[in-house]
């Protein structure tokens, strides 16, 4: 695991999660396939800006009635109250049919931004849409007005959301074009290439909005940007 702070997690928010992505594709090109949501999804508030934490994960079902107890529910919470901070969780709805019932609404976005959280992403339904708190993202995959029989089947696990895969700790970016999870040893090196990356789209973006462009003029900018590094 390579060194870095809370710092560093931070500054990843000023860059939208597609450009993160772009500038991964510098820093790990054997990651190129993967690694990102890929599936539709449902997102709460478009306007919000990123969000970056470390993962939480979990696994729900809404289908039938829990045989959970008041301890096990307490468990999850006490599980996605654990440091470090900010936290983003990932939650994998298992029924054949994801999304019978919401476990994300007002209730769940106010407790666990309360917890450090900064937003779910999650495979299941989500609702209360006018009500959910405030700066509190939601990747969903559906909107669902119950919560039928939704709880937590456990915590900590391996998940798949989205078609991304995702363990404890892992360092997630998401808004609302979708997720993405970065690498610890890729973390400090995303800066230096999201500039390249940066660069490089200028030169091309500055000859296709000049009145003159043409075929010419983008093999030229292409070739131009290719020489940047």
């Amino acid at each position: 695991m390579s060194e870095f702070n809370p710092t560093d997690i931070q500054m990843l928010k000023r860059w939208d999660t597609p450009t993160i992505c772009n500038a991964l594709e510098l820093v790990l090109p054997e990651r190129r396939g993967f690694g990102f949501t890929i599936d539709p999804f449902v997102c709460l508030n478009p306007s919000l800006a990123p969000i970056v934490g470390y993962a939480r994960t979990a696994q729900i079902r809404a289908a039938s009635p829990p045989a959970e107890t008041a301890g096990d529910r307490i468990s999850y919470y006490e599980y996605m109250a654990k440091p470090p901070r900010p936290t983003i969780v990932v939650i994998e709805d298992l029924d054949p049919k994801p999304g019978i019932g919401a476990f994300w609404g007002e209730v769940h976005t106010t407790v666990h931004l309360g917890l450090g959280a900064e937003g779910v992403i999650t495979n299941g339904a989500i609702r209360d849409l006018p009500d959910c708190m405030n700066g509190f993202q939601m990747l969903g995959g559906m909107v669902n007005p119950s919560h039928a029989f939704a709880n937590p089947v456990g915590v900590g696990m391996p998940v798949s959301v989205h078609g991304m895969q995702v363990i404890h700790n892992d360092i997630i970016h998401a808004d609302q074009h979708g997720a993405v999870m970065i690498p610890y040893e890729a973390i400090k090196k995303l800066p230096e290439a999201v500039k390249l990356v940066t660069r490089r789209e200028a030169v091309i973006l500055e000859a296709a909005r000049k009145p003159d462009f043409n075929i010419t003029k983008l093999k030229e900018a292409l070739l131009e940007a290719k020489d940047i590094h």
